[in-house]
């Protein structure tokens, strides 16, 4: 009996996983640079610009290693470090600045890690200078830009024509330094306290910041309150875009702006002769939201109709367009603001007691402009940088300044805003915006 050769196939050895990192860093050209070298040393990189999708990316990717850039624009870098490194413990985290703990695990490519840091130090370009210095002797504190405060008292007439521009006013060639506020002066706000598009440092505008960062990175529903123009839909904003759904749609509704009649289907949508009009079916606002953030502005003005329909949403995360049988499932984040005191109107049955306790499991706070006064020469200094992006920057008075101060801004930020807009087109070509341009809007003639 012949035999017949038997041929024994040996399995290849599974190739080995590719070593993966995580560069979290604001700054898109420092994680490109980063990212250039270590892919070069077969790593598999994943960029982040915040501490919210770095976190996201730990868990779904389980990486060797993480580079993390000098500051976080949406969350506190130290506490960040720390419950990273509780909740990862076998992650190498690196700084920008190559900056480890000593009792920190050192991973087994700790050396490729501060060689993509050197490289990209050695290639730097970036607007922001975070470049890595390895020697923690000769690393380079972060600066911070000195704030212009208002001045203590209103100027005397010597100063009436006086310009203000960096925190100083300027009248017959010299330099005369304007004295911050008590406020001001104890304010030791710096870029990773609060976020950009919140501007002000007295302890109420931080207070915002630390709640935004707090909150935007989980599911819970926020409600925001406070005094029209005091910036809520800036907050909104902000929670979207420091969430993990910030590549989502982020959809807003003023509730107050659409009549009641037609809110419901602009909410839930409506299929195709719901009611006379409807041509054609359309989705809603909320199924557009879908993945994203919906932002209920002014939800207090909703009506109490509504308002049973979108809590059967907010608890079961279902809904059911105008004219149809069936429901469809949604999966968004819901934020909603108002001007008045929710809790208040429950009383009164103005509002919904159980929808209140659903849409306030996190509540944020904006204060009218009255509360934090000493920030008002950094909201005048950030408004006319901005006018200045379709005219040159203008200055402003000394007596310009204090006739601001005096205001009481029932309006707030945004009224600000609008006055500042008035007087640089008042201003005409002039550099410097005086105090006969400073128009409220109050006298009618």
């Amino acid at each position: 009996m012949q035999s017949v050769p038997v041929s024994v196939f040996t399995a290849s050895p599974a190739r080995p996983r590719p070593r993966t990192a995580v560069v979290a860093s604001a700054d898109r050209s420092f994680r490109q640079r980063i990212t250039e070298t270590l892919s070069g040393l077969r790593w598999h990189v994943r960029e982040v610009e915040g501490g919210a999708q770095a976190w996201a990316e730990a868990e779904a990717a389980a990486p060797e290693a993480i580079i993390v850039d000098s500051w976080l624009p949406d969350l506190e870098m130290s506490e960040f470090l720390r419950e990273f490194r509780g909740s990862f413990p076998n992650v190498d985290v690196v700084t920008a600045h190559g900056e480890t703990e000593l009792d920190a695990p050192r991973g087994p490519y700790r050396q490729e890690l501060l060689y993509a840091l050197r490289r990209s130090q050695d290639s730097d370009t970036a607007v922001w200078n975070t470049a890595p210095l390895l020697s923690e002797a000769t690393a380079v504190p972060a600066r911070r830009l000195p704030i212009p405060a208002l001045p203590s008292t209103v100027p005397d007439q010597s100063l009436a024509a006086a310009s203000f521009v960096g925190g100083s006013v300027f009248a017959s060639g010299k330099t005369v330094p304007i004295r911050p506020t008590a406020s001001a002066a104890g304010s030791s706000a710096s870029p990773s306290e609060r976020l950009p598009e919140l501007i002000g440092n007295d302890p109420c505008m931080i207070e915002v910041s630390r709640r935004v960062r707090l909150v935007a990175p989980r599911m819970a529903p926020v409600l925001i309150e406070g005094p029209t123009g005091s910036g809520k839909e800036l907050v909104a904003e902000a929670l979207h875009r420091l969430s993990t759904r910030s590549r989502k749609p982020f959809v807003a509704i003023n509730c107050a702006a659409i009549p009641e009649s037609l809110l419901e289907a602009e909410l839930f949508g409506h299929t195709r002769g719901a009611f006379t009009g409807a041509v054609q079916g359309r989705v809603g606002r909320i199924e557009a939201a879908d993945g994203g953030t919906l932002f209920l502005d002014e939800i207090g003005e909703m009506p109490l109709a509504l308002q049973s329909k979108l809590l059967r949403f907010v608890e079961c995360g279902e809904l059911q367009r105008v004219g149809d049988n069936e429901t469809v499932k949604v999966d968004v984040r819901i934020i909603a603001a108002t001007h008045r005191h929710l809790a208040q109107q429950t009383q009164t049955g103005a509002f919904r007691a159980d929808l209140y306790y659903r849409l306030a499991v996190f509540l944020i706070r904006t204060p009218a402009l009255a509360e934090h006064p000493a920030d008002l020469s950094m909201l005048v200094d950030h408004f006319l940088a901005r006018l200045g992006r379709e005219a040159p920057v203008k200055g402003i008075e000394a007596a310009a300044l204090a006739k601001l101060a005096a205001h009481d801004w029932p309006g707030n930020v945004r009224e600000l805003e609008h006055v500042l807009e008035r007087a640089a087109i008042l201003a005409g070509d002039e550099p410097v915006v005086s105090a006969r341009e400073i128009d409220f809007g109050l006298d009618i003639n």
